[in-house]
């Protein structure tokens, strides 16, 4: 019996809750959080980095996406919690659960810090004919986690202008310009990766990401920063204070903004925590636009692409040494999923400017890549064989910026299966590397483009096919993006400027068998201007082979071995001065043509 489940229906029944919600967020509502925010994990046993459990007197079910739902179902057993797989048919939103689950004047109990505005905005219309009240201050897995890690404190540095490209000065100018524009008078900024890319500074709140536990707001001629004073030392300060920043407490921030009056407040709910917005006066006028930043952040400037460039090319060098090593180590030396992960991570740690990982590897071999978040664990590591496919997603991070790559690995002999399924993700990456296409279009009109291969024989894979990458900041960044289906809470999504940068990760997942991804990092760029309008393409940033020795060029089409062969040529020209000798006569094989 889960322990902490019980503890926390006794304070639910103390504090007269009817149920009880955790998601996974911090009170910056981010996608990866630091371990004093891991309280659904902390209740649940699910170490997945998406999910919200809900708990009421009876049930007790946790919600979480595709990626997740193998994983899930393992880590469930036995907790008490039921998993409910999120966009399958017959499983409910979690507003309509809770509209049933809960009495007429029932109460719902959470943190209102890490829940989304947008979220409690869309509890409240559903949940308002049966009169449910908010009880939006309690931490009540707070209550009951004796030993919580304390909440980070890292040091903050300053990013050089040589890495941003801009200064900080610059950026602010151009977002108060944003916010004439949009008659706002107050900006609250709440997305810590906006801030920190704003004010050109970095730190380590959040593991992977390079980011500062912190709150901004900015009127016409102040700028105020909420952060642990602890984290700033003299040189960081005196660079804040030349800029005209104010520097107040972390906590400050809900007691400030009461103070607003008939002021137009431009921020984004769905990134702005419940608990905030909650505290404005009724007096302002809120104006709910996508953060002008979080759109300037995405459009990196020549300055990042180049950056960007430099740093793939390392990080590129690290990897396709990891994979001549692994093929020449195979079945000679013990290796598990653990070991070898911690070799890669070795290997991008002895590249210039790398600062670590830009997220968990993911590092998974046979039926646990059918899992494409997996994450091994001691219990879970398994030993990787002289067959079959291996599967690791990962990236680093550098002062040029942020890598993001899989690469799927023959180990050796394959099914006809394993081998259809491994071209056919090779086939769509690259075909939708070199699509076309003109200016305006988004990602779910470029989506279908990698899809296809798998549509047209009945497959499919269960997650986006490409997510933005920050500069140095957030390996998963708004607001661009691959994905078929349209999504409420993705309306913002934005189309491709030159300069964005997006993952393009097509996938195969058969549970039990295999997992197949393959992933590069493309940067968009102008083509062709003519009489139909501005045409765009993509760059590949990253440079590492695709293993031939997994693959079955007869599945292939005539463009797709040409596509294939073009860029193997570049991964050779690009990475090959970096090998030694036999690294670089081993990358020769491995790039040839076929």
């Amino acid at each position: 019996m889960n322990e902490n489940l019980q503890k926390l229906r006794s304070l639910m029944t103390e504090r007269s809750v009817d149920a009880y919600m955790v998601p996974t967020s911090d009170f910056h509502l981010s996608e990866y959080v630091d371990g004093y925010f891991k309280c659904r994990r902390f209740l649940t046993g699910f170490t997945g980095s998406a999910g919200t459990a809900v708990v009421t007197a009876d049930a007790a079910c946790l919600w979480t996406d595709g990626r997740y739902f193998v994983q899930a179902a393992k880590e469930l057993a036995g907790s008490g919690f039921t998993l409910m797989k999120m966009g399958e048919e017959g499983v409910p939103e979690i507003e309509d659960y809770l509209a049933d689950a809960l009495p007429a004047g029932g109460v719902l109990g959470f943190d209102g810090r890490v829940v989304s505005s947008q979220e409690g905005k869309k509890l409240a219309a559903k949940l308002e004919e049966k009169k449910i009240t908010f009880s939006y201050e309690l931490d009540l897995v707070g209550e009951i986690w004796t030993d919580r890690p304390a909440l980070s404190a890292e040091p903050v540095w300053i990013l050089d202008e040589k890495f941003t490209g801009k200064s900080a000065a610059q950026k602010i100018a151009e977002l108060r310009g944003k916010m004439k524009e949009l008659k706002a008078t107050v900006h609250i900024l709440t997305s810590m990766d906006d801030i920190v890319w704003l004010l050109n500074i970095r730190g380590s709140d959040v593991p992977c990401n390079p980011v500062v536990l912190s709150y901004a707001v900015v009127t016409e001629d102040e700028l105020y920063l909420f952060i642990n004073e602890k984290t700033l030392n003299g040189e960081v300060r005196d660079y804040l204070q030349g800029m005209g920043v104010t520097v107040k407490p972390y906590n400050d921030i809900y007691e400030f903004v009461k103070s607003f009056r008939n002021e137009s407040v431009l921020m984004q709910l769905a990134r702005t925590n419940y608990a905030l917005v909650s505290n404005l006066d009724g007096s302002n006028k809120i104006i709910d636009k996508t953060n002008p930043t979080t759109l300037a952040k995405a459009v990196k400037n020549p300055t990042e692409v180049e950056n960007m460039r430099r740093a793939h090319i390392k990080d590129g060098v690290a990897v396709t040494k990891f994979i001549y090593w692994m093929k020449k180590n195979i079945g000679k030396i013990p290796m598990t999923e653990i070991s070898v992960s911690d070799y890669l991570e070795e290997l991008r740690r002895q590249q210039d400017g790398n600062l670590g990982l830009s997220f968990d590897t993911i590092s998974a071999y046979g039926p646990n890549a059918a899992m494409c978040h997996y994450s091994a664990t001691p219990e879970s590591d398994a030993a990787i064989e002289p067959k079959g496919l291996y599967l690791v997603d990962s990236g680093g991070q550098y002062y040029e910026g942020t890598t993001d790559i899989t690469r799927t690995i023959a180990m050796g002999p394959l099914t006809a299966e394993e081998r259809e399924h491994f071209t056919l993700v090779a086939m769509s990456m690259l075909r939708l590397g070199h699509v076309k296409f003109l200016y305006g279009s988004s990602g779910m009109t470029l989506d279908y483009v990698a899809r296809e291969p798998f549509w047209s024989r009945g497959l499919n894979f269960n997650h986006g096919t490409g997510h933005g990458v920050g500069y140095l900041l957030n390996v998963h960044e708004a607001p661009v993006g691959f994905r078929w289906k349209a999504v409420p809470e993705r309306t913002e999504w934005a189309a491709f400027e030159e300069g964005m940068v997006c993952s393009d990760e097509p996938g195969v997942y058969i549970e039990g068998s295999h997992g197949v991804r393959t992933e590069n990092l493309l940067v968009c760029k102008k083509a062709e201007k003519n009489e139909y309008g501005q045409f765009m393409e993509f760059e590949y940033l990253t440079y590492v082979p695709i293993d031939l020795d997994a693959l079955d060029v007869s599945l292939m089409e005539k463009r797709d071995i040409e596509y294939l062969n073009e860029y193997h040529k570049q991964v050779y020209e690009k990475i090959s001065p970096y090998l030694d000798e036999d690294e670089k006569a081993w990358l020769k094989e491995a790039t040839r043509e076929v």
